[in-house]
């Protein structure tokens, strides 16, 4: 088995893929059939998108939490820093490797680890 989607939705897609492109993602906008516009980036074989909230959304899932190993992760931290992106955790050795986690704008708390 493998993760073929990922679909992430906020109330404002430009923030969200602006601060996703910190971490080397490559989005294009993008719309097919009858789905409204969005974010979409291939990692792998995986396809992450940002979609808008639902019509019965109020705001942004903040539970879900992503984890993602990244290639140059030391100048990926610099500009996180310079960006002034919250950092809940700075870089620190953990049994997976060394670690960082970040809160995107939605809340969500993101795991960086160095590859």
């Amino acid at each position: 088995m493998k993760i073929k989607l990922l679909v992430i939705r906020t109330g404002d897609i430009e923030k969200l893929a602006k601060f996703y492109e910190l971490l080397s993602f490559a989005f294009e906008y993008y719309k097919h059939g009858d789905s409204p516009y969005h974010y979409s980036a291939t990692v792998g074989e995986t396809v992450i998108e940002i979609y808008p909230l639902t019509k019965s959304q109020t705001e942004a899932d903040k539970s879900l939490r992503l984890g993602f190993e990244i290639d140059n992760f030391d100048t990926t931290i610099e500009l996180l820093k310079e960006n002034n992106i919250v950092f809940l955790s700075q870089p620190i050795s953990t049994e997976f490797g060394l670690m960082a986690i970040v809160i995107d704008p939605d809340g969500r708390k993101i795991e960086l680890y160095k590859k």
